[in-house]
């Protein structure tokens, strides 16, 4: 026998009011007119003050360009000139714009193929990483300096007798490297080989390859008694 049972459905409560929270404040409202008025002249300022900017930035920029000169004494080929010179300005440069020695070349200007090639105080240097101003005291010999009486150096006899050069490009750097060479194997009273020849003129780049006839032309002059003298 079953019994039958009436369920009662249980109350539900009401949801609770959620509770009050306050709404944010409008802030004012801007009006399309209103913005395009503000833009308007923010623009205007700016474009105002641009002037003054650009001179501001021209100025600045001719002070830094502004030359520095300096007056400098040089000897070189045995003559004294007194220059006044940008303090940037390079011995090669000094050399070719304001002498007008041009035997001197200009190549890679960044000391790498030796065309610059002079010789200071007998020992060879690079005259594109030299100031001029760094110069003052020494004696530079270039390569028009390098004949007497009008007698060509014992170097630049033997590049012609044995063909040490082509285009002529490199020549003058390599005449004076190979001179300081021989001072520098005079000095030490050594001899050296062709492979040591090679290996010390290695910073003087001939882009026509005339490097054998190089090395024969300085062996040459290395046989004879004194010709390293400058």
């Amino acid at each position: 026998m079953s019994r039958c049972y009436e369920m009662e459905e249980p109350e539900l409560e009401a949801p609770a009011d959620p509770p009050a929270t306050s709404e944010p404040k409008a802030g004012p409202e801007i009006s399309r007119r209103g913005f395009l008025k503000a833009a308007t002249a923010v623009g205007a300022g700016v474009v105002a003050g641009l002037p003054q900017v650009a001179r501001a930035q021209t100025a600045a920029a001719a002070a830094a360009s502004k030359p520095v000169t300096m007056p400098i004494t040089l000897s070189i080929n045995g003559k004294t000139h007194q220059l006044t010179v940008d303090t940037r300005t390079t011995l090669l440069d000094l050399l070719r714009e304001n002498l007008e020695l041009t035997g001197s070349k200009k190549g890679c200007d960044h000391g790498q193929c030796g065309a610059c090639t002079v010789l200071m105080n007998g020992c060879r240097i690079n005259s594109c990483l030299m100031l001029a101003a760094a110069a003052q005291g020494a004696e530079i010999i270039t390569i028009e300096g390098l004949e007497h009486d009008g007698k060509l150096h014992p170097v630049q006899q033997a590049f012609l007798d044995h063909d040490g050069f082509q285009c002529g490009y490199c020549t003058s750097g390599q005449i004076c490297s190979a001179v300081g060479m021989l001072h520098e194997a005079k000095q030490s009273a050594a001899t050296f080989t062709d492979a040591d020849i090679r290996e010390r003129m290695s910073g003087n780049i001939c882009r026509c390859g005339a490097y054998p006839n190089i090395v024969a032309a300085v062996r040459a002059v290395q046989s004879m008694s004194g010709a390293g003298a400058l």
